[in-house]
């Protein structure tokens, strides 16, 4: 018979080791006492290496940037916004009129008759700026009169488009097209508030007079007798009157005009006659075609910059309501109204009109008081406290009553209605650019984070270069702002962040659902919660010192080693192991919360070494719809090489006797009872 030494097995903390030789019934016996007899103390019936942490990862050792632009060489559109002006020389011009230039990328597609904001114009000369004379622009594409098409194979598809929009268009699309183009577009974006958006209308004092479409073609209401944004302080709203005080501002400076008169571009129905405009939209088509231009669409313009306005102060609905914007440029298509081309200029200058106001215009002084005077009133029309509860709120329906509530799909259209799929023939490879006051439209979503970091953030969640229109020289035109409320694209330096949830709404608990890439190190602090939901592949690693860290997906924690020296790490992926793709470290006062589900999802799976220091905490939770049962053993924590050190404290929320299993490389657990 053989003789196993007592060296091989460690009775649970308290107890003497073994003296003598075990023969095999009393093996049996006590084998049975230990995975008894463990409890929570995170003792084990097996031997492993004292744990010896390696330092944390070093990652890039630098920080990513998003420097402004050469002012002398690419102006900033929030710093010349007051010259987007017409019937003014000084500002006649693309080199003088920022309106003109921040959507100048479409010159690359079209040549204008002139140079000049001058299709219906007149002004006096001023100084050293001549007159302007008004064109002889007739309107007519294809006149002697009209200008020239640089690139017919983008021009082509971009009229296409709408074509192919207009004549596969279906009664609903017809529908919400009507009611965007007749309604104001303040009401009309604002349905992106999902939940809140009777709190919202309510407490703004926002109406409209247009509620359906006229059953024929002959009659059209051609103006919105409602209060588009709401009722302002100074007309007596004392509920949320700074609210739309503050979106009235970023209508300063917001012309569309300017650049319409400029660029001298026929609207669709006036290229091709195979465009089928919505009928009872034709009684609105202008009858001046010579200071209809279509390029760049003002509906979307206003749109853009109104949902910015709002997102600003509502950022529990920051995506929903831009990606509502985007659905209304795309509606002005459906309508027959615009061309893609035409919508995304529109975006661009509404993007840069919203900035300027916030960031240095006649917003800046309200932004603060109306984003704290929403907050309450919102959170006291939902019978909540907190922003975050504000924030659960206004997420609370389903998709059938908020077709913004599935995050895949807001996201898919978002992207579609960037681009609207034009080929995109010019350089892919340019490195995304930021414009100056870009960042300050994220402010109030990710206010745990620098400027400059909201920068970067705009960055690296940029569309990719080489589409019509979208390559401007300041870079507006590739902002994903949608994406970019998600957090970081890439962490192309190292990302260190401190959230401190006293602060509440986002600085307590935020998910950043991008896949982020990059060789950067993502370093945690501070007290609140930040959820990583994306297909990572950062590979600098990731430190947690303080606040919880959610791994809430299989490849949340990226590519490199993962350091907790504090908080709570907690891995929570619903459908798999979250995989740890280089050495798992944790350190003394720290915890690592596995929330089991089905199959081993959520368990913590580690490509190299796991080491854990002697004070470290382990709790096991399990998921909704997973039932736990004595007698059940789940591995919790694995690894492929070794597994050295031990938990000081093991709990199982519901059970209270647990036995623990250390084998070399994977830790398991015991529920006993």
């Amino acid at each position: 018979m053989r003789v196993l030494s007592s060296s091989a097995f460690f009775l649970p903390s308290g107890h003497r080791s073994h003296p003598f030789p075990l023969r095999p019934l009393a093996l049996a016996l006590l084998t049975g006492f230990l995975m008894t007899g463990c409890g929570g103390d995170g003792g084990g019936d097996d031997d492993n290496a004292v744990a010896v942490l390696p330092d944390a990862p070093a990652g890039l050792g630098s920080t990513d940037t998003a420097a402004v632009q050469d002012a002398t060489a690419v102006p900033p559109f929030v710093d010349n916004a007051a010259t987007n002006q017409r019937g003014d020389a000084r500002y006649a011009t693309l080199e003088t009129n920022a309106g003109v230039r921040v959507t100048a990328g479409f010159l690359k597609i079209w040549q204008p008759s002139t140079l000049i904001v001058d299709a219906g114009v007149t002004a006096a000369a001023n100084g050293s700026f001549p007159a302007v004379v008004a064109s002889t622009w007739t309107g007519i594409p294809g006149d002697a009169t009209d200008g020239m098409v640089l690139d017919a194979t983008l021009h082509a598809a971009n009229i296409q488009y709408v074509i192919n929009a207009t004549t596969q268009r279906t009664d609903a699309q017809a529908l919400a097209a009507y009611l965007d183009d007749r309604r104001g577009k303040g009401y009309s974006v604002s349905d992106g508030m999902g939940p809140l958006a009777t709190a919202w209308r309510t407490a703004a004092g926002q109406t409209t007079t247009i509620t359906g479409m006229p059953a024929d073609a002959t009659t059209v209401l051609y103006n919105d007798g409602g209060a588009d944004v709401g009722v302002s302080t100074a007309s007596g709203n004392t509920t949320m009157g700074l609210a739309v005080d503050f979106i009235n501002t970023v209508g300063d400076n917001a012309s569309t005009e300017p650049a319409k008169r400029f660029y001298k571009y026929a609207r669709p129905w006036r290229w091709s006659s195979s465009v089928v405009m919505v009928p009872q939209l034709v009684p609105a088509k202008s009858s001046t075609a010579n200071t209809d231009g279509g390029y760049v669409s003002g509906h979307t313009a206003e749109a853009v910059r109104k949902a910015m306005a709002m997102a600003y102060l509502v950022p529990q609905r920051y995506q929903e309501m831009m990606a509502r914007s985007l659905e209304l440029g795309e509606n002005r298509i459906l309508a027959g109204m615009h061309s893609p081309m035409d919508v995304i200029g529109g975006r661009i200058l509404g993007e840069a009109s919203a900035a300027a106001a916030i960031a240095n215009g006649n917003g800046t002084p309200l932004r603060a008081s109306a984003y704290q005077q929403t907050q309450s009133v919102l959170q006291s029309a939902a019978s909540v406290t907190t922003p975050a509860a504000l924030f659960t709120y206004a997420h609370s329906a389903t998709t059938a009553d908020d077709r913004f509530n599935d995050w895949a799909s807001l996201r898919t259209n978002a992207l579609r209605r960037l681009t609207f799929g034009l080929p995109q023939t010019g350089d892919k490879t340019k490195v995304a650019t930021v414009p100056k006051g870009a960042e300050v439209l994220l402010e109030t979503r990710l206010p745990y984070l620098s400027a400059d970091q909201r920068r970067v953030v705009l960055k690296t969640t940029a569309v990719a270069s080489g589409y019509p229109v979208m390559d401007d020289s300041e870079g507006w035109g590739r902002l994903n702002y949608v994406a970019a409320a998600d957090g970081y694209g890439a962490f192309n330096g190292d990302v260190a962040l401190t959230m401190d949830a006293s602060l509440g709404g986002f600085y307590a608990n935020d998910s950043w659902r991008n896949d982020i890439s990059g060789a950067g190190k993502l370093t945690k602090d501070g007290t609140g919660t930040l959820h990583l939901t994306g297909t990572n592949t950062f590979s600098g690693g990731l430190v947690l010192k303080a606040g919880t860290l959610a791994a809430d997906s299989a490849a949340a924690l990226g590519k490199g080693d993962v350091y907790v020296s504090g908080g709570t790490l907690v891995s929570n992926a619903p459908a798999a192991a979250v995989a740890v793709g280089g050495r798992y470290s944790q350190r003394a006062g720290s915890t690592l919360q596995v929330v089991m589900g089905a199959s081993g999802a959520g368990r913590l799976a580690v490509t190299g070494a796991v080491n854990v220091e002697d004070g470290a905490t382990l709790n096991v939770k399990f998921a909704a719809g997973y039932t736990a049962k004595a007698g059940d053993s789940v591995h919790v924590l694995t690894s492929a090489t070794s597994l050295a050190g031990k938990f000081s404290t093991v709990t199982v929320d519901g059970f209270t006797k647990i036995s623990t299993s250390y084998s070399g490389t994977v830790l398991t657990i015991k529920i006993e009872g």
